[in-house]
Order: structure tokens, then sequence, then C-alpha cells
């Protein structure tokens, strides 16, 4: 057979099998593709029902619009993009075209990028489309579930604020064959956490200067994400002045700027400060407020000791409640200042170490016991209410600020007064006799019983030692009885003193108490305020007298006898 000269000799070219197949890779670019293969075309032409694809082969094909459309209802392609496409047999076949699928190749390349996500740990780009139960409905390239538990690396509650929204997630389970896909944002945002972290230990230091966004609000401070690591501002180092609450300075959300204070990084612990990048206002609060000056600020703060005074942010003094008022009456610092008040006063100590300063209101005015003595005299009597009762006294405000003291033995002449509660009550008016001015000591002595004669001055202008006096006995003693000579006045009668007691002992030489009965003064001390009795020489007075009158009676007999001898011799002679 004659062979055809316009017909290629392919028997000596086809000396064995490897030559064979390389003659099947030149040709293959004429064979149609396999059905199910895909195939990356690119757009000629673009009408209103269609999209026309050179997909090799020496061929066109056409891709229903609708398969391109986007969500917006928009066709996002133009002339010469690329486009995946795959050959579709099971449609009607345009007439000089072959008709190609751009969902089925997109599909057939989604599941290929997904599988490789998944093997290699990527992440991939989704849009929420739906809330299903249980969780979101995903488009991956293919319809992915999300279950609740790995929309956020916390709880949450609203799922239906993330529909439109696109998210990063990571391939959790995939299975090609039943069309099945697992995805998380948790697992994506745990990625960018370990690798924002990673970053961020690598430059973080202690006096580190860095920006981090406000993630949660606390009593006593807030967590600040610094990328990946959370570090804490704790409340008393976000301002220098007070502050009662976090949100007072800083609110969720808030980027703001922070100094590393300390950073732990083995246990990944950092603590920040807000203030610090401030100047300290302590460090000049001497030179701004110097000793004895006047200065004003709003009470922010009421205690039982004092009040606290914000001259300005981050400065405070207090106010103690013993420099409020010259008065030593105030029970609470509340009767003179409240919260919020704005108030003046003087600056009595600055201590910028302690962060102290001593305030003072009742400086502003003069102190009352810089001119008592002269305002005051010893022996003048005065008018005022019983501030307070103690066991040996009891003190007398006579005017706001000065105190006087009245001793419980300056209470009363004709009493004995054991506790100042016996003859005076709290808040009672009352007058009084100055008796000494101490200005520096800020004493002033005081008697109530010296408004009165002194009953023992009375006593002994009128008496002398000798005079018999009348007395009740009104305590008894062992050595004794004190008997009661007038009201405040006593004196007392030695056992030794007593008719036939002085010898015995015990309670025998008592005298019946309150039993009335003469005495005789035998000793007088008026500065010490001693009188001695004496039953005793009453008796002897009484034997002398009787001795007396029978000497006298004795020297009458006498003298009439010798006048009767005298009559007698007279009438002899």
């Amino acid at each position: 057979m004659a062979s055809n000269p316009d017909e290629p000799n392919l028997e000596g070219q086809i000396s064995n099998e490897s030559d064979y197949e390389h003659l099947l890779e030149d040709y293959s670019h004429l064979a149609p593709p396999a059905e199910g293969e895909l195939l990356q075309g690119t757009v000629v032409k673009i009408t209103a029902k269609e999209v026309i694809v050179d997909f090799g082969y020496k061929h066109e094909g056409m891709v229903p619009i609708e398969q391109v459309t986007g969500p917006d209802g928009e066709v996002h392609l133009r002339p010469g993009d690329p486009i995946d496409v795959m050959v579709d047999r099971h449609g009607p076949q345009p007439e000089g075209y072959a008709l190609l699928s751009h969902s089925k190749a997109a599909r057939i390349r989604s599941w290929d990028t997904l599988e490789k996500a998944q093997r290699e740990g990527l992440l991939v780009s989704g849009r929420v489309m739906e809330r299903v139960k249980g969780g979101l409905s995903v488009d991956v390239g293919v319809l992915a579930f999300m279950p609740g538990s790995q929309v956020d690396t916390r709880p949450l509650h609203n799922l239906d604020s993330f529909v439109g929204q696109d998210i990063p997630v990571k391939i959790l389970k995939l299975n090609r064959r039943r069309g099945n896909v697992v995805v998380s944002r948790k697992a994506a945002m745990e990625d960018e956490i370990v690798t924002r972290k990673t970053e961020a230990l690598q430059v973080l230091g202690e006096g580190a200067e860095v920006a981090g966004v406000v993630k949660n609000l606390t009593e006593y401070g807030a967590f600040v994400d610094l990328g990946g690591i959370d570090g804490l501002l704790h409340v008393s180092d976000m301002s220098y002045g007070r502050v009662t609450h976090p949100s007072e300075v800083i609110n969720v959300g808030d980027t703001i700027t922070v100094k590393v204070l300390k950073f732990d990084r083995d246990k990944e612990r950092i603590s920040l400060g807000l203030k610090q990048l401030a100047p300290d206002p302590w460090s000049t609060v001497e030179e701004r407020y110097p000793r004895g000056g006047k200065v004003e600020g709003r009470v922010v703060s009421v205690t039982d000791y004092g009040a606290f005074v914000e001259l300005e942010a981050g400065v405070e003094g207090l106010i103690h409640i013993s420099e409020m008022t010259w008065s030593r009456r105030m029970k609470h610092p509340s009767k003179v200042v409240r919260t919020g008040d704005h108030v003046e006063s003087v600056v009595l100590e600055v201590k910028p170490r302690e962060r102290r300063i001593s305030l003072g209101i009742k400086q502003l005015e003069a102190d009352p016991w810089t001119t008592v003595a002269e305002r005051y005299s010893i022996g003048s009597v005065v008018e005022g209410r019983v501030r307070k009762l103690t066991e040996f006294g009891a003190f007398i405000e006579i005017e706001e600020g000065i105190d006087g003291l009245v001793h419980v033995s300056d209470i009363s002449w004709l009493k004995r007064i054991k506790h100042p509660s016996e003859a005076l009550k709290k808040g009672q008016i009352v007058q009084a006799v100055i008796l000494n001015i101490d200005a520096p000591n800020r004493r002033l002595s005081l008697g109530i019983k010296q408004l009165q004669p002194d009953a023992w001055e009375t006593f002994f202008r009128t008496h002398q030692v000798g005079d018999i006096v009348r007395g009740k006995v009104c305590r008894a003693a062992a050595f004794g009885v004190f008997v009661e000579l007038a009201p405040g006045v006593e004196g007392l009668t030695h056992r030794s003193e007593i008719p036939g007691l002085h010898d015995k002992k015990g309670e025998e030489a008592i005298l019946p108490v309150n039993e009335e009965m003469d005495f005789k003064i035998i000793k007088m001390n008026e500065a010490e305020k001693k009188i001695g009795l004496s039953i005793r020489a009453l008796a002897d007075d009484e034997e002398r007298g009787r001795l007396d009158d029978y000497q006298r009676q004795a020297a009458a007999a006498t003298v009439t006898m010798e006048e009767a001898m005298k009559l007698r011799g007279r009438d002899e002679g």
C-alpha cells in the first residue's frame, strides 16, 4: 500500500513505548478535557446572560451569568480576569460553545483549598451566613458549621451579631465525601493570641511605655491587652488623685498608653501604671504649700478622726479633729465639715516622703488662751457649762475653747464628795471662782466651794483652845472618833481622851455614832485644819471644880470657927 506523502511517517518515529508517551503529550492539548477536570480559563466577554471563557483546547465555553453574580447582584469579573471552570455535559449545550460550570469548579477548588488548610493548619476566610441550631453557618467556599463554643475564646450569648461578618477560621473537621466541614473562629483567635503574645514578650520590659486596649474593669483595677498578653493596671496607679472606681478614669475598649512597672517573665505577670507617665505632684509640694500658708480645697472624705481635703489632683491634706476648733467639746468632724464642702485652712506641717500634709481650721482664728490672762483674773467669778465629769473633778467650759477644772476637793465645804457626779451634772450651768491661771500650759483651776465662806476659817476665828463645844460623833476609827462640830468642820477625839477607855483596845473605845455630847478643845492647827477634842479634859475640869468648891467650903467653915472662938473668948473675958 502506497503511503501518502502528506501524512507523517510514524513508523520510524515510534520506536518504543517511551517515544509513544511523548507523542501523546505533544498532542494532548488537542484532546477534549475530561468531565470533572478543573480548568483555569480567562474571561473573554461578559454579556447579560453569560460569561464567555477561553479555557484552552482552541475552544471557548460559556458560564451562566448567575454563577458569577455576587450577593450584591453585581458581576465583579472583567475581561482578562482568570476564572476556575469545568466542562458541564449535563446541561443544554449552547451552540458553538462548551457549557462550563464555575460553581462546580469553585466548589472543587474550595475543597482542595480546605484540605490543604486543614493539613497545614492554615487560616481561611469565611462569611457568616446565618444563625443555626447550636452555632453558625459559615461560607468558606462550601457551607461549613461552626459550633457556638468555637465562636470566641469566651462564652457568648448573642451569636446573631456575627451574621454577615467576614471572619478568619481554622478547619477542625473535614469530610469531602459527605460534604461536611466544621470550622472554628476560637482556634484562629488563639493562634493569633499566641503569635501576638510571642511578639509582645520580645519587646516588653520594666520601664517601657506601651499601648494597650482596656479589656476588663474590676473594683481594684483594669486588665489591659498589650497584644496577646494582659497586664494589670491597679486603681492606685491610675491617677495621683483619689479614684473610687476605675470607670472614673478609663472605659472598656479604650486604647491607652501605660508604663510597665513590674514584669515577671516566668509567671507572665505585668503590673502597669498610668499616673507614672505624669510628674509626681508630691515632688514639689513643699514649694507650693509652705508651712503657715492659707490654702483652699474640697473635702473628699470625713472620718471619726478628721477630714481629708483635696488641694489638687493627687495632693490631699488631713484636718485632724483636734485642729478644727479651739473648743474641746466637738464629738465628730461632721459637726464642722461635710464631704463636698470647700474649706479654707492653714498648712501646719508638710511631709513629702510620707505624702502627708497636716491642715488646721482653728488657726484661722486667734487662740483664746493667748489672751486668757488679760481677760480673767484670779478670784473673779465666772459662769460656764459642765462639759465633762471625771473621777478627779469636773471640766467647766467658760467660753469657746477655754475649759477650767474644778477639782473634787473644791466642790463643797460641807460635804465629803468622792465623785463630782454627787454634786454636778453634765450640761449644768454653774458659777465658779478662778483659783489659778496657767496660760502656757492651757490650764485653768476653778473652785465652786470658794463661792461660800470657809467653814474652817470661821470656826478657827470664833473658837480657841479650852472652849467647850457641842458635837455629834459622825464616824469611828481604831484610834478614836471623829466629831462634827459644824457643817464641814470635824474634830478628832483620840481614844486616850475618853475616860475609862484609854487603856483598852479596839472598838471598845468607840463612842456611839450620831450621839451628841460636849467636848473640850485641847488642840487647834488652822494650817492643817486639825482640831483635837477631849472628854477626859471635861471630867478633869469637873473634878477640879468640885475640889475647888470643897476647899472654898472648908475655908468658909474655918473662918466661922475662928470667929466663934473669938466670940467665946470675949464672953469669957
